[in-house]
C-alpha cells in the first residue's frame, strides 16, 4: 500500500477579475520509506501541492490519500518543516519540542523522554533549557526537526527547510535529515528549487511546469546516489549527468512560459 496516492488533483482561484488554476490533473503516488522532491520554476505551485498534502487548502477537484484515509482524517500524523522554524520565542527548547505532544493531548513522562532523546541524538541534548534566540540558524532548524518527529508522523512534509542556511550549514543539514528521516523509514516530500539538493536528497524528482502547474516529468535518481548521504551524492560519478538532464528539462520549461 502505498503511503501517499496523489489523485487528480486541481486547485483553481477566483476573484472578481478573473479565474486562475494553480495546479491542474496531478497525479503521483508515494511509497513507504521514499523520498520524493518537488521542483519547477517560481509560481509553478509546489508549495501549494504541499499544502494541499497537509490538509491546509481543499483541492477544487481530486483527493489525497495517506496510508488508506482522506488527508483530512483527524487520526492522520502529517508532519510540516517550513524554511523558518518558527520557534516560539518566549518558550525553552524543551518546551518548543514538546508543544505538539500538549496540544494531541498525548505528552506523558514516556512520550517527553523519547522527544528529549531525539534531542540528544541531534546534538542539542544541553541546549534544552535555552531560548531560540541562543542558538544558531543551523541549531533552530535542527530544533524544528526533532518537533516534527516528537509527534512521530507517518508523512514529513519540508518545504525548502535549508534555504536560509549558510552553504556548509545547509550541506551539514541535509545529511543529518537524510540520515534520521531513512533511519526511521520516513516517508518525505521536498519542495525545492535546487536542483542539486533535489537529486542528492531524494528517490525521485518531479518536474512541474509553469502555472498552471502540471507534472511535466518525474526522474528516478540511480540507487547508488539515492542511498548515498546527500554530500557524498553529489561527488558520485553520476551526479552531474543527472544534474544536466533535470537543468536542460527546466530550461525548456522557461523557454515555453
Amino acid at each position: 500500500m502505498s503511503a501517499l496516492q496523489i489523485q487528480d488533483v486541481s486547485l483553481g482561484y477566483l476573484t472578481k477579475r478573473e479565474a486562475t488554476l494553480a495546479l491542474e490533473s496531478i497525479s503521483f503516488s508515494v511509497e513507504d520509506g521514499e523520498f520524493i522532491s518537488i521542483l519547477g520554476p517560481s509560481g509553478c505551485g509546489k508549495t501549494t501541492l504541499l499544502s494541499i498534502i497537509a490538509g491546509l487548502l481543499k483541492p477544487t477537484s481530486g483527493q489525497v490519500i495517506v496510508g488508506n484515509k482522506q488527508n483530512n482524517d483527524s487520526t492522520i500524523q502529517i508532519g510540516y518543516m517550513l524554511q523558518q522554524d518558527y520557534l516560539f520565542p518566549w518558550r525553552t527548547i524543551e518546551d518548543n519540542i514538546t508543544l505538539g505532544l500538549k496540544i494531541k493531548g498525548v505528552y506523558t513522562e514516556k512520550t517527553r523522554a523519547a522527544t528529549l532523546d531525539w534531542l540528544q541524538q541531534l546534538g542539542l541534548s544541553d541546549k534544552k533549557h535555552l531560548y531560540p534566540n541562543q542558538l544558531s540558524g543551523g541549531m533552530r532548524q535542527r530544533v524544528a526537526l526533532v518537533r516534527m518527529l516528537a509527534t512521530n508522523p507517518s508523512l514529513m512534509l519540508l518545504d525548502e527547510p535549508f534555504s536560509a542556511l549558510d552553504y556548509q550549514t545547509k550541506l551539514k543539514l541535509e545529511d543529518l535529515v537524510f540520515d534520521t528521516l531513512k533511519s526511521e523509514n520516513k516517508t518525505a516530500i521536498l519542495v525545492t528549487h535546487d536542483i542539486g539538493e533535489a537529486i542528492a536528497m531524494s528517490d525521485r524528482v518531479i518536474l512541474l511546469s509553469p502555472r498552471p502547474g502540471r507534472i511535466h516529468q518525474i526522474f528516478t535518481i540511480p540507487r547508488d546516489i539515492a542511498k548515498a548521504l546527500p554530500f557524498a551524492a553529489r561527488q558520485h560519478q553520476d551526479y552531474n549527468d543527472q544534474f544536466q538532464m533535470i537543468w536542460k528539462e527546466m530550461e525548456s520549461l522557461a523557454s515555453t512560459s
